[in-house]
């Protein structure tokens, strides 16, 4: 029998081990990765399809991540005593790592991707969101999929006022800042922040600090490349045809442009939905009727294409917005309060065309909520409730 062969990098980040094993676990994924800072540990797995599917015109990329509850010594509350649905923790964590890797992968690659990462063990002292991250991409990197990592990942807070990289976890209730910073080598590729009265200079400043950090995580990474990196699959975008595109613009001539500069939402949506409907019956006139779907689809895509194209140049190009608004310029604000009677509290907020409609109800101390995940033990005293109902952008779903 052949001895497996396992491959070790390491790193000391914040006064703490990262360390990335391969080689270990799951050899039939196409990349497998465990990721340990202190004693949280994880594995992420990826597997690419060899063929992208028949009529696939988007990437399918999946990212998982997967919480369990032995990882904090815990059996699940419920009556089965296994697993549940993913906690809203698993489903942003999901998230987080799917932004930073998404944009990575080629344009034209349509191959459905799965990246699975499962919790072995939560230490309740190292956040495993950036670690998420970090596993994922090494995963991606050592594989044959086509991607153009590695990417970082760091936690950022503020503490006695001083940046902090990756704070404890008990540490960040008391933070100013909570931010993570995903980038590779070469840029900033994602930020999400939550902070309290930091100046623009702080938060700028702990951008750089963290993005510093995640060019020594890029680099651990591609350490690992060279002990057992697989070569890249091979993969030739797919060659644009843009006639359509071009004829099509040439037929609309500037009417586009004064579609989509419409100060009035309504009025917007309905130019720019005229105008695509006379686009459509006018180049799919000459169409034998069998084919006129499938061109209807073509002429559909090239559109919208253009509309894409139209927008961000005028953002870019001229600085102007879809509304006419210049890039500092903001919509009209205001704020009703008490508008809805019998309740504890009610606030209406408004700005340009979007409402959000706030009530308050005020429980006892025994309608907290406790937190069953795989942080601190914790109760929470605020629950927040969003519902998007599909009024709010006037459509029927």
């Amino acid at each position: 029998m052949t001895e497996r062969k396992i491959y070790t990098v390491s790193a000391e980040i914040a006064g703490r081990t990262l360390t990335l094993e391969a080689g270990r676990f799951a050899e039939q994924a196409d990349g497998a990765v465990v990721a340990r800072y202190g004693d949280t540990m994880l594995l992420a797995t990826v597997v690419c399809a060899k063929e992208a599917r028949e009529g696939t015109d988007f990437f399918p990329l999946t990212v998982d991540y997967e919480e369990k509850m032995y990882a904090v010594g815990k059996i699940p509350a419920n009556f089965f005593k296994r697993e549940g649905r993913p906690t809203t923790t698993a489903i942003l964590i999901s998230r987080l790592t799917d932004r930073p890797l998404r944009p990575l992968f080629p344009k034209g690659f349509y191959n459905e991707v799965q990246v699975i990462i499962t919790t072995f063990s939560i230490d309740m002292e190292n956040d495993p969101g950036p670690l998420a991250i970090i596993a994922a991409s090494a995963a991606l990197s050592i594989s044959d999929i086509p991607f153009a990592g590695p990417v970082g990942a760091v936690q950022m807070g503020h503490l006695n006022g001083q940046l902090v990289v990756n704070p404890k976890m008990g540490e960040i209730e008391k933070s100013r800042l909570d931010l993570v910073v995903a980038g590779t080598k070469d840029a900033v590729l994602m930020v999400e922040a939550g902070a309290y009265e930091l100046t623009e200079d702080e938060m700028l400043q702990a951008v750089i600090e963290g993005h510093a950090v995640c060019k020594q995580i890029c680099e651990l990474q591609e350490q690992l490349v060279q002990l057992c990196g697989k070569p890249k699959r091979p993969f030739t975008p797919p060659v644009v045809d843009t006639s359509l595109e071009e004829a099509i613009s040439a037929w609309m001539g500037d009417r586009l442009r004064q579609a989509v500069r419409s100060p009035i939402k309504q009025e917007r949506e309905a130019q720019t939905e005229a105008l695509k409907a006379e686009v459509i019956a006018h180049f799919t006139a000459d169409e034998p009727e069998e084919e006129i779907p499938n061109r209807t689809k073509e002429v559909s895509k090239a559109f919208e294409k253009l509309l894409k194209d139209e927008v961000r140049n005028a953002i870019l190009d001229e600085g102007i917005r879809v509304d006419g608004r210049a890039l500092d310029e903001i919509r009209p604000i205001s704020i009703e309060v008490g508008v809805v009677p019998r309740v504890h509290g009610s606030a209406v907020f408004t700005r340009g065309q979007t409402q959000v409609l706030t009530i308050t109800t005020l429980g006892s101390p025994g309608d907290e909520q406790k937190v069953d995940d795989l942080g601190i033990e914790t109760t929470k005293r605020y629950i927040h409730h969003y519902n998007f109902p599909p009024f709010s952008t006037g459509e029927v779903r």
